[in-house]
């Protein structure tokens, strides 16, 4: 087994020296190397070994760096954008896979959260947002990337709620500056 290294500061030396004087007295034998761990957590004001440790871990999962969030990919917005009309209904099913995707997630972001639709409610839905003819497509499209759930019987629907892409936000605000004027 790997040996974790932890480290160990105390803001007064004599009180940890007093502290360890005042543990060692109360036992009366030599104390094991779990106790010494214990009563070196102690002397520096945590419960035990373990609550010392997982504070360090803690306060290094904080301080990690966290993971940039990706850019958007502009490029895609716009083409994405173009299989929208004035008024943000989908004119037409995208060739590619990617730009389907984010097609799919301005859909998502049009589904309530929270609330569960009939397959007839969700059909309705995404016959007001598309020109095309396919609801149907779009439907199961949305369970097949995710972004809903459906029950085994196909007879209810509801929006998974989860972090969309970074083109997502970017897109909507373009599609709503082009409905706006």
């Amino acid at each position: 087994m790997s040996r974790l290294s932890l480290p160990y500061a105390v803001a007064d030396i004599s009180a940890l020296a007093r502290s360890l004087r005042d543990q060692l007295g109360k036992l009366g034998h030599m104390p094991g190397h779990v106790e010494l761990l214990n009563m070196l957590a102690r002397s520096a004001g945590y419960a035990n070994y373990q609550h010392l440790r997982a504070q360090l871990e803690a306060q290094s999962r904080l301080a990690a760096p966290r993971a940039p969030t990706p850019a958007p990919d502009h490029e895609r917005i716009e083409k994405v954008a173009r299989h929208f009309d004035d008024s943000g209904r989908l004119l037409r099913w995208p060739a590619r896979a990617n730009q389907q995707e984010l097609c799919l997630w301005v859909l998502w972001s049009r589904i309530p959260s929270g609330k569960v639709f009939t397959e007839q409610q969700i059909n309705e839905l995404l016959k007001h947002w598309h020109l095309f003819g396919d609801h149907a497509l779009l439907r199961r499209s949305l369970f097949d990337f995710r972004l809903v759930a459906r029950t085994t019987d196909g007879r209810q629907y509801r929006r998974i709620e989860q972090k969309p892409p970074a083109e997502l936000s970017p897109l909507i605000e373009h599609l709503n500056a082009r409905t706006a004027t």
